[in-house]
């Protein structure tokens, strides 16, 4: 993929120009804003429609998890990448909630960020692995009887091949992989994938694939 616009949203001036280094010697990759807290955040994303935003927790004026919220209430086309040092739970599970595409802690290496930046430009999930290792555990705690009749009537509205994809979505596939396990095309699957997303009133794949386990589908994540 070529061409990814994106805004660095943080309140560190080393840290907005340590990015902006990083990303800008990246090919396909573009910073077209910076951001020192969230109220410029949200400027900068109406003034260049990025593609995607790296957004920083601790911010002063509006904090970054609140800017996410207020960006997927207004477009879903931005794609949010929570990064931090800070890794408390709540922190990543609300993150995740408000509807950022990935989090990722801030000694990411600057190959891992320059690939997580296309990653989720492409609408793929994006987590660092002491994240990812934090999430499988909660989705993998039991279901209560109200969240499993919650999931399960949620799931009920899927077709039987939107509910493949979201068993696909929930063993942590990529679109690409789930194509090749499904036989179809990734247009196809992104497709499917929005139509999960809608009809389960979610935001991300982390969401989608703790319906998927409260309701007993497929086997909960490896």
């Amino acid at each position: 993929m070529t061409g990814v616009r994106v805004v660095v949203a943080d309140d560190d001036p080393l840290v907005r120009a340590g990015l902006r280094m990083i990303l800008d010697d990246a090919p396909g990759v573009e910073v077209v804003a910076e951001a020192s807290d969230g109220r410029q955040a949200l400027d900068a994303v109406a003034r260049e429609r990025p593609d995607v935003v790296l957004m920083d927790v601790r911010m002063p004026h509006m904090d970054g998890l609140t800017a996410t919220r207020r960006l997927r209430e207004r477009s879903a086309a931005v794609k949010i990448i929570v990064l931090t040092t800070f890794d408390a739970d709540e922190t990543i599970f609300r993150a995740l909630r408000d509807g950022a595409a990935g989090f990722l802690f801030k000694d990411t290496s600057p190959e891992d960020l320059i690939r997580a930046v296309h990653r989720a430009a492409l609408g793929e999930p994006v987590l660092s692995p002491g994240v990812t290792n934090r999430l499988i555990a909660a989705v993998t705690r039991p279901a209560d009887d109200s969240r499993r009749l919650t999931a399960r009537a949620l799931l009920g509205r899927l077709t039987d091949r939107e509910r493949d994809v979201a068993v696909a979505v929930s063993e942590g596939l990529t679109n690409s992989e789930i194509a090749g396990s499904l036989h179809m095309g990734v247009a196809t699957v992104k497709t499917h994938i929005g139509n999960v997303f809608a009809k389960l009133e979610v935001t991300n794949r982390v969401q989608v694939a703790r319906y998927v386990h409260d309701a007993g589908l497929g086997a909960p994540p490896a």
